[in-house]
Order: structure tokens, then sequence, then C-alpha cells
């Protein structure tokens, strides 16, 4: 990858939506070596996908929770238990197994707190082998995620 790549990547991170010409002139190229670029980039797996950000109130999930999760042992049946049913749930926007503690990062989008207290009682908390749990509540979103 070159500078001219960077540029690309960097372009369609702030705007997947770009059209080809658009994105040509913003990095300096002409369009067919912009296109084949782009091509490349998403033939090598550089540009994994494009997708759409969404406001979560407008789909009602306003409120969101940060989770540190702990399972009370590590062997195969409980950790895949638990990863299974909680990837399943609409409500579970990320999941990540983490090395050290606490074993599991839950990002989790819902109503208001009364679903988020329904979603961790009737969801999570009748998983097998949950050791602790910790919710986050955000004050304020500083720098969002890409």
């Amino acid at each position: 990858m070159d500078a001219i790549d960077e540029a690309i990547i960097a372009e369609l991170e702030r705007d997947g939506r770009l059209t080809n010409v658009e994105l040509a002139q913003r990095v300096g190229l002409t369009t067919g070596p912009c296109l084949r670029r782009v091509q490349r980039l998403e033939a090598d797996g550089v540009i994994a996908g494009y997708r759409a950000v969404i406001d979560p109130a407008a789909r009602g999930r306003a409120f969101e929770v940060l989770i540190d999760l702990s399972l009370e042992a590590q062997d195969a049946e409980t950790v895949e238990r638990f990863e299974q049913t909680l990837a399943r749930a609409e409500e579970v926007l990320e999941l990540r197994r983490l090395f050290g503690t606490p074993d599991y990062f839950v990002r989790v989008a819902v109503a208001d707190l009364p679903a988020y207290e329904a979603f961790l009682s009737q969801e999570v908390m009748t998983i097998p082998r949950i050791k602790n749990v910790t919710s986050h509540f955000t004050m304020k979103i500083v720098k969002p995620g890409r």
C-alpha cells in the first residue's frame, strides 16, 4: 500500500458512499486508476465491506451500555454456550473475548434503563456460570467508533 491507497481508505472511512468520480478527485487520480485501486483493496481484503451508520434513537435503541463480564470457568462448553447465547441477542452490538480480566466486553443497545434491566436479568443472568457483571453507562461520547 502506498500513500494513494491510504488516502483512498481515509476518504472511504469518512464517507463510504462516495462515487468513484468524487473519490478520484479527492485523492488526485483519474477515475480508471482509482476504481482499479479500490477493486484491488477490496480483493485483497483491505476494504472488508461497507455499512450504513444508523441513528440508534431511530430504531429505539438510544440507551447504550458497556458491560465487563467474567465467567466462573473457561472450559469449552461454558465459553461456547455463553458466546453463542449473547451473539444471537439482537441487543448485543459487540462482543469481545479478552485476555486478562474481565473475560468479555459487551456493548449493548436498548431503548432505556428498564429495557436494559430486563435484558440483563432475563437474558444475560440466565446464562450458566456467569461470575461477575459490571455495567458502565456512558456520560458522553468524546470520539465515536468508526
